[in-house]
């Protein structure tokens, strides 16, 4: 068929152009997508959850280092109370709570307040290292 001025044939490109296509839905995009958006909300809701313990004022030191995250928080106040997750413990009480564990592998991080007295300090690492721990750190705010 011969195609003159103005006409069109059909099966032509041109003619192909004017057809309407069926829409795709074009789904490798959409899970990208959503992947994305599950990940963002798994980070957020991390962050959210606040990590359990007391909240102390903490001694401060212009060469502390960061900790690894350690496994047990141990926190002792000012009068020498011992508490492990809002749980307040005896010294011997935290030796057999470190003991059900695996102490060899157990990250301790003790936290006093600036109040705490030594001592008290000293008695709970003891505790840890009555029970097995070796890996034992002091929780202390950076000087500025």
């Amino acid at each position: 068929m011969k195609q003159g001025r103005g006409q069109f044939v059909s099966g032509s490109p041109e003619m192909r152009y004017f057809e309407p296509r069926k829409a795709r839905i074009e789904i490798i995009p959409m899970i990208d997508i959503m992947f994305f958006l599950l990940i963002f909300f798994i980070m957020i809701t991390l962050h959210m959850i606040p990590s359990s313990g007391l909240a102390s004022n903490l001694a401060s030191s212009s060469t502390a280092t960061v900790l690894p995250q350690p496994k047990v928080l141990i926190t002792v106040d000012s009068a020498g109370i011992i508490s492990v997750e809002g749980q307040v413990l005896t010294p011997e009480q935290l030796s057999e709570s470190l003991r059900k564990g695996d102490p060899s592998h157990t990250i301790v991080t003790i936290a006093g307040s600036k109040q705490t007295s030594l001592q008290h300090l000293m008695d709970v690492m003891d505790s840890c290292r009555t029970a097995g721990v070796t890996q034992i750190g002091l929780a202390a705010r950076s000087q500025h």
